[in-house]
């Protein structure tokens, strides 16, 4: 029986959202067919070389590990190390630099810039999100009145993102494993990010959230397509997630949560494969 390094927090505290819990259930699933250790994400070194497959979880914003995560990156490739999520993404496993390229590339996301030389690129409106190129779960965060970039924004330092406040209805995530999808949720109080009901997607916003999947070309793993519905009815990405996306697994139905972890133990014998 193959073994696993599951990685995870247990003890993050996550705005509404229980890591654990999460976790917890899915471990108990993946027992079944794996043999698996739950580790902490500073503890990585210790154990990585006694396990077939490292399974990065919900491991908490890794600004709070930022050294030790970008060491771990750096043994992955020196020490041939398997891991799933793969860790050949573009998006949010190497901060949210690619926001701006996704930008500058056209396609459906909420513009970005890390430059006030390029505010023509956003549209212009009174009030601005401002957030750090390695935060998460929005750990840096702010809203700040167009008068206030120049004092927020160093545009030779290049670390901090700038966004439009877009007035939307709701957010919506599409679930990925490998480049399958799965299911997806919504919040329709848009004020209770994590109050999730199912969303049954349109071919349109299949069509929306595979193409984010396509253009990131990771190899294998879970994948979180993060968009707003605007106003005007069109879907723009907030982020695509594809190191440790929360999962909501608690919130399906048990047809669809079971239907997820098969597909998930399938994707996991697939990493390990030589």
């Amino acid at each position: 029986m193959k073994t696993l390094l599951f990685v995870t927090d247990l003890y993050y505290e996550a705005k509404d959202r229980a890591y654990y819990e999460e976790d917890l259930f899915l471990t108990s699933k993946l027992r079944e067919e794996f043999q698996l250790v739950i580790c902490h994400p500073e503890d990585i070194e210790t154990f990585e070389k006694d396990f077939d497959l490292i399974v990065f979880r919900n491991a908490g914003p890794i600004v709070k590990f930022k050294d030790k995560y970008q060491a771990f990156r750096n043994r992955v490739v020196s020490n041939g190390l398997k891991t799933y999520n793969s860790f050949d993404g573009k998006a949010d496993m190497n901060g949210k630099e690619y926001l701006i390229e996704l930008t500058n590339s056209k396609f459906p996301v909420i513009p970005t810039i890390d430059n006030l030389n390029f505010l023509d690129k956003l549209p212009n409106v009174e009030t601005y999100i401002v957030k750090p190129k390695d935060g998460a779960d929005s750990i840096g965060m702010e809203l700040v009145s167009k008068s206030e970039l120049p004092v927020k924004i160093n545009s030779d330092n290049k670390n901090i993102l700038v966004q439009p406040f877009i007035n939307f209805n709701y957010e919506v995530s599409f679930y990925f494993i490998d480049h399958e999808f799965q299911y997806a949720l919504y919040a329709p109080d848009k004020s209770k990010r994590w109050a999730l009901k199912e969303y049954i997607p349109t071919k349109e916003d299949l069509a929306f959230a595979e193409r984010f999947i396509e253009w990131n070309g990771l190899n294998w793993g879970i994948q979180r397509v993060d968009a707003c519905r605007t106003e005007e009815g069109a879907l723009l990405l907030v982020e695509l997630e594809d190191l440790n996306p929360f999962l909501s697994l608690l919130e399906l139905s048990d047809e669809t949560s079971h239907t997820f972890v098969e597909t998930m133990k399938k994707s996991l014998k697939k990493a390990l494969q030589p």
